[in-house]
């Protein structure tokens, strides 16, 4: 389960090595501007190997950091479906981002699909989101230059395209830049970490008595929404997402067994893209409602995470807690 990149460097994205990382995008990314718009919501900064590894620095992650997740940053706008890749990812984060839009962040534990995408760039609520995992690897297009240095202090493995192994990322398939950018996770793992790599406080089993029976959820963010339809013949919610059904590059249908909708605090950050626009802050430390479908049934729980490097349980009224269904969850975040 060794990682097969090199070890991440804390506090090396400087203001000098930002530029660099700025210059490097330049050259990287020329093929997917539009005009002199960088070609990532503004962010065309990525995270810069700036320098060879130093004495007693490894070429590879300390083997003792093997068994961690792999979590990919994946567009999801129109222009860039169908993702590749959503198919395999244990766990799928519906996040909010500019515009009302929304992003998803998937996490591969127990399965490492040939390529994922379309990559995008990374948010400041990704961090705290990630915590809850030992030392997990980030892979994203790009982010802010003042989002770089938070990203290489915090305690993952940074993936961009001009910090990861030869030949990690690629531009492909028929969608027009920047909704073309993919990773090949086999060039940053030689194999999945495995089950216990998902250290999200999730609890899986049988399912609690009670429940509402429910055909349908909709979540709606202000640009965007998402729509979960039970089926029984693939004991799944078939997922829509925009009004569109989900489909893998296959050709078949997303079906998660679990759907979490879980209401936290979205607010405005620090930070903003190129047209002005802020970029929302997902707080996932605290605690509040959600809801749990599974089964074709939605079951009302409270969620709770203490600290961000606690996972997230979720129990009913009296404080039992909830088991989900075995298989692909999905968690979207909205707005309580």
């Amino acid at each position: 389960m060794a990682r097969t990149t090199r070890t991440r460097r804390r506090g090396t994205t400087t203001a000098a090595t930002v530029l660099v990382a700025g210059a490097m995008a330049v050259s990287l990314l020329a093929g997917c501007t539009s005009g002199d718009r960088p070609s990532d919501d503004g962010r065309g900064q990525t995270h810069s190997r700036s320098q060879e590894p130093g004495p007693g620095e490894s070429d590879r992650h300390d083997p003792m950091s093997t068994g961690s997740a792999l979590a990919v940053k994946i567009d999801n706008v129109r222009a860039a479906r169908p993702q590749t890749g959503l198919e395999a990812a244990d766990i799928v984060y519906a996040e909010q981002v500019e515009g009302g839009l929304s992003r998803l962040m998937a996490v591969y534990a127990t399965r490492l699909p040939e390529a994922v995408g379309p990559v995008r760039s990374a948010r400041e609520s990704d961090l705290e989101l990630l915590r809850q995992f030992d030392e997990p690897t980030l892979a994203f297009s790009g982010a802010q230059g003042k989002l770089l240095p938070l990203i290489d202090k915090a305690p993952l493995h940074a993936e961009s395209p001009s910090s990861a192994a030869s030949g990690a990322y690629f531009r492909g398939g028929n969608k027009a830049a920047p909704h073309n950018l993919y990773l090949r996770p086999q060039r940053l793992y030689d194999s999945a970490p495995g089950a216990d790599a998902l250290t999200t406080g999730f609890r899986y089993g049988a399912a609690a008595e009670g429940g509402t029976p429910t055909a349908s959820r909709t979540v709606r963010f202000p640009s965007a929404r998402f729509t979960f339809t039970w089926s029984a013949d693939r004991h799944g919610w078939l997922v829509s997402m925009d009004g569109t059904p989900t489909l893998a590059t296959d050709g078949k249908r997303l079906a998660a067994p679990t759907v979490v909708v879980q209401y936290v605090k979205v607010r405005e950050s620090r930070f903003h893209d190129f047209l002005g626009n802020n970029t929302p802050y997902t707080e996932t430390v605290g605690s509040g409602r959600a809801q749990v479908l599974r089964d074709g049934r939605e079951f009302e729980v409270r969620w709770q995470r203490a600290t961000a490097t606690d996972g997230t349980d979720f129990t009913t009224a009296d404080g039992t807690p909830v088991n989900f269904a075995k298989g692909q969850v999905w968690v979207v975040f909205a707005t309580a």
